[in-house]
C-alpha cells in the first residue's frame, strides 16, 4: 500500500466495496447537481461502470480510519476519447484518471488532493511518465485540483457526446 501524512491509503477495489463505492459516487451526484453542475447527471456513473472498474482492475479505494473515504478509476492503456485531440505533449503509455468522488463523511479534510497524490505516486512507481484527465467545463472542484496539481490544459476531448476539458501531467 502507498501511504501519504494524512495516513489515507489506496487499495485495490473489491467486489465487497461495491456498495460503498455506489454510495459514494450517488453522494457526489448528488453534489454536482447541487452545485449545478451537469456533470454526471445522465445516469453516468452507474453501478454496472463499477462492477467493470473492479472487474478490469481499474478500481482504486482510499481508506482514511478503516473506512472508504474516496473512490477513482485509474486506467493504463490509451483512451480512445483521447486519441482525437492531438495537443498531447507526451506519447503513450500515460495513465488516465476517471471517476474520482470523496464520501460526504470526508469533505473537507483534504481527500480528494491526497487522492491525486497517491494516484500520482502508483503511475510513477508503474514506470509511467504522464497523466491525462478531463472533466465537465462547470466541475470548479476538480478544476482546482487539476491547477493545484499543475496539469496543463490542452483542449476538449467529448464522452458520450458532451465537450469536456482535457488536461495532461507530466510525472518527474
Amino acid at each position: 500500500m502507498i501511504q501519504n501524512k494524512i495516513d489515507l491509503k489506496i487499495r485495490p477495489a473489491a467486489t465487497g466495496d461495491i456498495s460503498e463505492i455506489w454510495k459514494i459516487l450517488q453522494q457526489s451526484v448528488a453534489r454536482r447537481r447541487e452545485d449545478g453542475s451537469t456533470q454526471w447527471q445522465d445516469g453516468y456513473p452507474n453501478e454496472e461502470i463499477v462492477r467493470k472498474d473492479i472487474a478490469e482492475n481499474h478500481g482504486y479505494v482510499f481508506i482514511l480510519n478503516k473506512k472508504i473515504a474516496g473512490y477513482a478509476a485509474v486506467f493504463f492503456d490509451l483512451e480512445p476519447e483521447y486519441e482525437e485531440l492531438k495537443a498531447w505533449e507526451n506519447p503513450p503509455p500515460y495513465a488516465v484518471i476517471h471517476r474520482v468522488a470523496v464520501s460526504s463523511d470526508f469533505l473537507k479534510k483534504g481527500i480528494a488532493t491526497e487522492i491525486f497524490r497517491l494516484i500520482e505516486n502508483m503511475v510513477k512507481e508503474k514506470g509511467i511518465k504522464s497523466i491525462r484527465v478531463d472533466t465537465i467545463f462547470d466541475n470548479t472542484g476538480m478544476l482546482r485540483i487539476f491547477e493545484k496539481f499543475n496539469y496543463t490544459y490542452r483542449g476538449e476531448v467529448y464522452f458520450r457526446g458532451n465537450a469536456r476539458k482535457a488536461f495532461e501531467k507530466k510525472l518527474q
